[in-house]
């Protein structure tokens, strides 16, 4: 037989059967309140930061300031550690992108506050001030303070070797027009960014790509870029196996290298390269370039089949005609989304 148990021991097991059923429906409502987006007024949920991003943003949508950016940029003022201005250059970013009309308020000095943390020797605050950045440049009176910042974003890409920073730093310059005035810099730092699109990091390895072929179409830095040195199996970033964002990016490179090697202004000009060149491995007498292309007409991914096609066009088509071969893969592309 089984052990009697009391009335009053009964009764406190029912009660902890019931305290136990309680909590359990407690946390259930509670669940579902922050799922619904509900206020919870206790301590924990009005300071956490995705409350007050909620309560901020709703704040806003009926035309008020929820002052929350501007708190942020005052407190970024102050002296703190590496890691709570990390998390507040964080929040800022987060702000700047939900809080529309408080980012727009924003001053050229916030502009300067957050540049300055591009100084930090601390490579997270770093990180973060370049998103902070990048943030604000898609507000339009911020864009030529934060071109001020172009220079010493390019010397960080090239003296440290991060790819978190790599990333960052080379989003923030894709993301607005290079000034003039940078031309002499990013020759400068033209070896790193050769040497970060032949890095292992994907991420990294578009934005590096990306930046090259617009710098491809300058004129004053087409050479810079043609006579850099690249490793001997460049070639690579042209197999397969890389990722198909990658390979598209690296064949519009390689066609804008092209486009511009044979315009007349460029040919009016006897170049010399060196044996190590970009230009020998893509180019010269010994480039294996057209067999890579000839494999990557068949890629899975179409728009990586029609680049290289087009690239293999820039290599053949003579000058007169090249615009009119551009214009028939458009337009097969523009048939192809249409089916």
């Amino acid at each position: 037989m089984g052990k009697k148990v009391s009335p009053l021991g009964q009764l406190s097991v029912r009660k902890s059967v019931v305290g136990l059923t309680i909590g359990a429906g407690a946390v259930y409502l509670l669940y579902k309140a922050i799922r619904a987006g509900m206020r919870d007024q206790s301590p924990i949920s009005t300071s956490s930061p995705t409350c007050i991003a909620r309560l901020a943003i709703e704040r806003e949508r009926h035309g008020g300031d929820s002052g929350e950016l501007r708190r942020l940029l005052n407190s970024l003022e102050n002296k703190h550690d590496e890691y709570a201005k990390g998390m507040i250059l964080h929040n800022i970013t987060r702000c700047v992108y939900l809080l529309s009309a408080e980012a727009s308020a924003c001053t050229p000095d916030d502009i300067m506050l957050v540049g300055s943390m591009l100084d930090d020797k601390d490579n997270s605050v770093k990180i973060q001030a370049l998103n902070t950045l990048k943030a604000f440049s898609g507000i339009r009176k911020f864009r030529l303070k934060i071109q001020e910042h172009f220079i010493k974003v390019l010397e960080l890409i090239s003296t440290i070797w991060d790819s978190e920073l790599h990333i960052a730093g080379l989003r923030l310059l894709n993301n607005l027009p290079l000034p003039d005035f940078l031309h002499p810099q990013l020759r400068r730092v033209m070896p790193a960014l050769m040497e970060i699109l032949q890095s292992d990091y994907n991420l990294a390895q578009v934005q590096a790509v990306r930046l090259l072929s617009h710098l491809a179409q300058k004129n004053d830095l087409l050479y810079d870029i043609l006579n850099c040195h690249v490793h001997a199996n460049f070639l690579n970033l042209f197999q397969s196996k890389q990722s198909g964002s990658l390979l598209f990016e690296v064949l519009v490179f390689a066609e804008r290298l092209s486009e511009g090697r044979n315009t007349p202004h460029y040919r009016a000009v006897k170049w010399h390269y060196n044996e190590k060149s970009l230009h020998e491995a893509l180019f010269g007498e010994k480039s294996r370039l057209a067999d890579r292309l000839l494999a990557l007409v068949i890629h899975p991914e179409e728009e990586v089949q029609i680049q290289a096609c087009k690239v293999i066009v820039s290599l053949q088509c003579p000058q007169d005609i090249r615009g009119q071969c551009s214009s028939c893969f458009s337009r097969h592309s523009y048939l192809k989304n249409a089916e």
